[in-house]
Parts: structure tokens; sequence; C-alpha cells
């Protein structure tokens, strides 16, 4: 099977229906972050087969979980999970915040190439960002423990919003971390095709 067929595949597991433009969106995306990862070191995961499952696939998996509204992706990175989402939820109105200026550069380009009209790239440290107004959903993956999340992010967030944290194994130490506000939450296990791993979304409601 090729890349474009285990999408498909993929996509029928996670029960997600995405057109052929937005599929082939995202390979291009792949493309794009193979590319650029030579020069610009976006990611640990070199091939396009395991950017799939580890990063696209796994962007995706959150999908149900994501409202309406303005979405912030904090410590994007190469653009994950803001970009995948971007591509699968061309209604939704996604800012991808982060400091580092080679890894924004490379997100520009891609929103370009991909024609994203829906995408804002940020080239600012979280302390230092200060949106206005703030955001419906806050979500970051891999980018800090639960309640240096909470610390850096709920003031992004409107009243009634959502942080939503994207972890591996069921984190019960962060969790027992976190303040007393935040003892209302949910965590749901994912289940991303072709990853032999554990995955868990962390939902905080502020």
């Amino acid at each position: 099977m090729n890349l474009s067929e285990n999408l498909s595949t993929g996509l029928e597991q996670l029960k997600l229906t995405l057109s052929v433009a937005q599929q082939r969106s995202l390979l291009e995306y792949i493309a794009l972050l193979q590319k650029w990862n030579k020069v610009y070191n976006l990611t640990a995961v070199r091939e396009p087969e395991n950017m799939l499952y580890q990063h696209l696939l796994d962007s995706l998996a959150v999908l149900p979980y994501i409202g309406t509204g303005r979405l912030l992706d904090v410590g994007t990175g190469g653009g994950l999970p803001g970009i995948v989402l971007a591509i699968a939820r061309p209604d939704l109105d996604i800012t991808l915040l982060d400091s580092n200026q080679k890894k924004t550069t490379f997100l520009r380009q891609v929103c370009i190439e991909l024609m994203l009209k829906n995408v804002k790239v940020e080239c600012v440290r979280v302390d230092d960002y200060k949106p206005s107004p703030a955001f419906d959903m806050v979500i970051s993956r891999a980018f800090s423990e639960l309640s240096e999340f909470v610390r850096l992010s709920a003031h992004l967030c409107l009243s009634g919003g959502k942080l939503l944290a994207m972890k591996g194994m069921y984190p019960h130490d962060e969790l027992a971390q976190l303040p007393s506000r935040f003892l209302q939450h949910e965590v749901v296990a994912l289940s991303v095709p072709g990853l032999d791993a554990q995955r868990h979304l962390v939902i905080l409601k502020v």
C-alpha cells in the first residue's frame, strides 16, 4: 500500500470523512515536512510513512473533540496538530503559536503552498502572547506538563472554553498536580490507526 491508501484506510478506521482534496493536502503537508525537515529539524520522525501515523493520524484522532470557533495551537512546532486540523476543518479559525523563527517560517510557507486561508502564524513566546479576543479552544501536543500548560495558556482561553492537551500514556501524576479549579476534567483514550502506543486527550474547562 502507498501513503495515499494508508491515509484512506486510517481515516476509515477513525470514522472520518475527508474529501479527495483534503487528503491530497495532508499528503502534501507530509512532503513539505519531510523536505524542510532536512534543514530546519522540525521533527525527529524522518520517514513519510511514520509521519503519516505518528503525526497525521495522531492529530486527526482528536477531531471528534474539537468544537467550533477559534483555536490556538500552543507550541505548534512543525504545525501539529494545528495544520492537520486546519486542513480537516476549514471552518475553524486557527492560530499557530511558536517562538522558533525557523518553524514559523516553515508554517507560513505551508499556508501559502496549501492555500490555508483559515490559519494565522504567530512567532512569539506564549508568556508574551496577548491576543484579543481570547480563544474558544487552546490545544497542545507534547508542549509541556499539564500544570505548566495551564499556567501558560489558561488566560488565552475564553471563560467557558476548553484547554486540550494531547498526551501519550494516562498522565496520572500530571493530573494530580493540576490547580483545584481544574478538578473537573475529562481524559479520553484515543485509538490511532497504525500506532502501537497509548494516546490520551485531556480536556479541561476554563
